[in-house]
């Protein structure tokens, strides 16, 4: 009877040696896939901070898309056809990043130069060239930077109007240089800026009092916007004056030089009644839309095709 006891005893302990055993083993194993995932995730977390970084580091080398200057058949506009004085003057940038918030014109001597305040303070220098052509220039020929409060100005040389031109930006914060393209738009200056006139007027065209139709032809903005052509013509003491119908009723106003003008109707489409300062030229106006979330105000152009002038 002792020797049964003993012997189921014995069973007994193997068997809860056993079962510790095996609990031993699972927890090993759990331990062991634990700190493997442990290990997966750390390496993921590391892959991933790696990944974010060069990211981050990609992202510092990238400027922003680069836009059109200038426009389709510019002519280059050199300092000899326009009159000395100082001139407001409107400049393409090839950069959302380099943002021109105003510029004076200079003419004298048959040479221009601009003074360009920029919308902030992020530039060092400029330089009239390309990134590459000013890491080669001595600093001497840089073009340093003009604090006016908050922002910076840089008055630079100016080759032609209507021409693309060339220009390096130095950024104080990531140390490199970067290139622009820029246009100084001829078609923004007045026309007691030139020498000649740039356009043809009713005088000169020797148009009499009276109704025409003209060919209009609209450029600028996104694209999308049009207006129907030919035109009504309208004129009156030796003044023409267009009907523009925009293809939307979303413009609530128009500017034409410094005169404001409101739509004489906006039912189907915005329909407005506007003076032709000239022909056969890009004439600039904006249009204020209402069709974003907040009005904005648009650059086009309007050019009345003189030679299509029918009664």
């Amino acid at each position: 009877m002792y020797k049964k006891i003993a012997l189921i005893s014995l069973l007994l302990s193997a068997a809860v040696l056993t079962s510790c055993g095996d609990k031993e083993k699972t927890s090993s194993n759990e331990a062991k896939t634990t700190t493997a995932a442990v290990e997966t995730t750390t390496e993921a977390e590391t892959t991933t901070t790696v990944a974010e970084t060069e990211a981050e580091t990609t992202t510092e080398q990238v400027t922003a898309p680069q836009q059109e200057v200038g426009y389709e058949g510019m002519v280059a506009v050199a300092a000899d056809k326009l009159k000395d004085g100082e001139y407001d003057i409107n400049v393409d940038s090839s950069s959302s990043m380099f943002k021109i918030t105003e510029c004076k014109l200079t003419v004298a001597d048959g040479k221009m130069t601009a003074k360009m305040t920029m919308s902030g303070s992020g530039y060092e220098y400029l330089f009239m060239g390309t990134g590459e052509d000013a890491a080669k220039a001595s600093e001497s020929d840089y073009i340093n930077a003009e604090e006016s409060g908050d922002v910076v100005a840089f008055t630079v040389p100016v080759e032609a109007l209507d021409k693309e031109i060339d220009c390096a930006a130095f950024s104080k914060r990531k140390e490199q240089w970067y290139d622009r393209k820029l246009v100084f738009r001829a078609d923004s200056l007045p026309d007691e800026a030139f020498s000649e006139s740039r356009y043809n007027t009713v005088e000169s065209l020797g148009i009499k009092d009276g109704e025409y139709n003209v060919d209009v032809k609209l450029e600028g903005g996104s694209g999308k916007a049009s207006v129907v052509s030919p035109a009504k013509l309208t004129v009156k003491d030796g003044k023409a004056a267009a009907e523009i119908i925009w293809s939307s009723n979303k413009y609530d106003y128009m500017i034409v030089g410094d005169e404001k003008i409101l739509p004489v109707s906006t039912e189907e489409f915005s329909i407005f009644e506007i003076p032709v300062t000239g022909f056969d030229y890009k004439m600039p106006v904006k249009a204020d839309t209402t069709a974003m979330s907040t009005p904005h105000e648009i650059e086009y152009t309007l050019f009345f095709d003189s030679s299509t002038i029918t009664e």
